[in-house]
């Protein structure tokens, strides 16, 4: 889905993420849910913030299977990496990409697809029945 590359529209992502996640069996009140969701926050803060282009919109796309949840965001800036910051960075922001990394099971990024930017994308291994 596209939203508009502001902070009304990352907060628009993440509430709509959060109703996908509670339709597909992950309630609001559990472990898993706020974690995927504090990752499509920050991935979404991050499409608004450093990859904003006046008048493009940035893309949310979650999929989902038994095992894994994939949240991937696609922004329209092709310069600059995604860089998780370092745990010991003395900055006051830039700590999103290490949130993403230590709640994800993995993450990447890659050049987008269909015209400039580039997809951040995090996949997120459900937890058994068991555990």
């Amino acid at each position: 889905m596209p939203f508009s590359s502001t902070p009304r529209g990352a907060r628009l992502a993440r509430r709509l993420a959060g109703q996908r996640l509670d339709a597909w069996g992950i309630p609001y009140d559990c472990d898993t849910h706020h974690a995927l969701t504090l990752i499509v926050a920050e991935l979404a803060a991050n499409a608004v913030q450093h990859g904003r282009l006046p008048g493009r919109d940035f893309h949310l796309a979650l999929t989902h299977d038994a095992t894994t949840v994939r949240i991937e965001v696609t922004d329209t800036r092709t310069d600059g990496e995604p860089i998780a910051a370092t745990p010991n960075d003395l900055h006051d922001t830039g700590r999103g990409l290490l949130l993403v990394e230590h709640l994800a099971d993995r993450w990447h990024w890659h050049p987008r697809r269909d015209g400039p930017g580039k997809t951040v994308w995090a996949q997120y291994v459900l937890p058994s029945a068991g555990d």
